[in-house]
């Protein structure tokens, strides 16, 4: 499978948070990632209209509450795609209408499973692929338990988007499609008690 090539624009003051998630994002597998760093949003704007990043990684929470929306209606192309960068406490409000959010605290797979939502690739079908990732598992766990897509995103620190995209990736892998069937294989390979299952 050919490597996705995207250029992806990352602004936040700080340049350690910068420089470590342009590393993060380069050693990605899957992608050739070409990263821009901009410590102010001024330089933003002409960023979009000159590099024509694909996505762009901002901290909302600096230069007055930077709205996703507004970031489009700069963006004559309507190409890029907008992800919030959370690095402490943020109103859910200022964060609503960004695609996705990547957390301080984001492993790499975590992220890569953000960027294959938004620029829709699929996994290699191999037996690695189809083996269920620790986050998959999770994802189980909280369908087994009762909750619904928002609790398990709220739990695990995702969106409810990304909950949904793993749920899809557990149905193909498992070839499992109903909660009753995530159930019996929760059981079988110990990934649940009894006795969760009957708490909720």
């Amino acid at each position: 499978m050919t490597d996705v090539i995207i250029k992806i624009a990352i602004v936040d003051p700080s340049a350690i948070i910068r420089s470590g998630l342009s590393v993060l994002l380069k050693r990605l597998q899957g992608y050739h990632v070409h990263t821009f760093e901009l410590n102010s949003y001024e330089y933003l704007t002409s960023n979009i209209r000159t590099q024509k990043p694909d996505l762009v990684i901002i901290n909302p929470t600096y230069w007055g509450l930077v709205n996703a929306e507004s970031l489009k209606s700069e963006n004559k192309t309507g190409i890029t795609h907008f992800f919030a960068l959370i690095t402490g406490a943020v109103d859910a409000k200022v964060i609503e209408n960004y695609e996705e959010k990547i957390h301080l605290f984001d492993d790499a797979d975590s992220v890569k499973l953000k960027l294959d939502t938004v620029f829709d690739v699929l996994e290699l079908d191999n037996e690695e692929s189809q083996a269920l990732s620790p986050r998959e598992k999770e994802i189980i766990v909280g369908v087994v338990k009762g909750y619904t897509n928002k609790e398990i995103a709220t739990n695990l620190f995702l969106s409810a988007h990304t909950v949904i995209t793993h749920r899809r990736n557990i149905a193909r892998k498992l070839e499992i499609h109903s909660t009753a069937g995530l159930t019996i294989y929760a059981i079988v390979n110990k990934l649940v008690e009894l006795n969760d299952i009957k708490q909720r």
